[in-house]
Parts: structure tokens; sequence; C-alpha cells
């Protein structure tokens, strides 16, 4: 890949009250995966700034108690067929399964569904699911709490 320009974002890992996981369909032409919600930070924004942004525009979540980060990811990958160096910063919110209204969601992007995944489906699926590591992340959060520094994620 050509030398590629670093795109900073910030993703949710949204849990519910029964510790399911919210994880959008995307179809960005690469292929369709699973992912988290977020995306790229906007001029001035800090990454808990876009975090919030970013469940607005996705989810149609009006309020949100945003949690502590909880790891980092950088990847090369294509975002609209440029190369980018993405480095993602990765927030815990717990949200109330009501308060998510996608038709209430002003940027959907390429998101084809979304999704509450409990722990053993996510870690029994097939499917494509980013970031890697997910599961063992969301488990090692519900038994010890927040890292004292984040995690460094891989792919």
């Amino acid at each position: 890949m050509a030398t590629a320009r670093t795109r900073e974002a910030a993703r949710v890992i949204v849990l519910n009250d029964n510790d399911q996981v919210l994880l959008l369909r995307y179809d960005e032409g690469t292929g369709v995966f699973w992912a988290t919600p977020g995306g790229a930070l906007e001029p001035g924004e800090t990454g808990a700034q876009a975090a919030r942004r970013e469940l607005h525009e996705e989810l149609g979540v009006q309020h949100i108690s945003l949690g502590p980060q909880l790891a980092t990811r950088a990847k090369e990958h294509l975002v609209h067929a440029e190369a980018v160096r993405q480095v993602e910063r990765y927030y815990v919110a717990r949200i109330n399964i009501a308060e998510v209204d996608p038709t209430q969601a002003t940027q959907t992007d390429d998101i084809l569904a979304w999704q509450w995944w409990s722990l053993p489906d996510l870690d029994q699926t097939q499917q494509t699911v980013y970031p890697l590591g997910l599961t063992t992340l969301i488990q090692r959060y519900l038994t010890d709490g927040a890292p004292a520094t984040p995690a460094a994620l891989q792919g």
C-alpha cells in the first residue's frame, strides 16, 4: 500500500444492561463486516467528542454517558478508495436498548444493519468482526474494569 495519511478515529463499544454488544454491519466496497460504531475525528474534536457525535449520527442516540477508553488500534486500509493509516481509540458506553433509534440517525454511511450480540455468539461467529479480540476486551472490562492504560489491539 502506498504511504497512507493518518486518520484519527473514535469507536464505541456499546453495551446494554444484558452485557450484549451492539455491532454495525458495514459494506465499504472491500467486503462486508461487523464493527463497533464510530468514525473519524473532525478538526479540533477530541476522541470522546467524536465518539458521542458518531453515536448520534449512526444510531440516533441523544444522551450518551461515555465511559473510559479501553483500547487503541492502528490499521492501514482503504477508506473510500484512499489508503489511510487509521488510528482508533475505543471507548465503552452503557446504553439502554430503547435509546438506540436508527430512524433518528443522520449519517448512516455504509451501514447495512445493526445487531445486539451476546458475548458467546460473538465469540463463535464465523462472520468478520473488527476489531480482532473484541470479545476478550469486553470480558476483561466486565471482570476487571477499565485498564490502567488502553490495550493495543491488532487487526
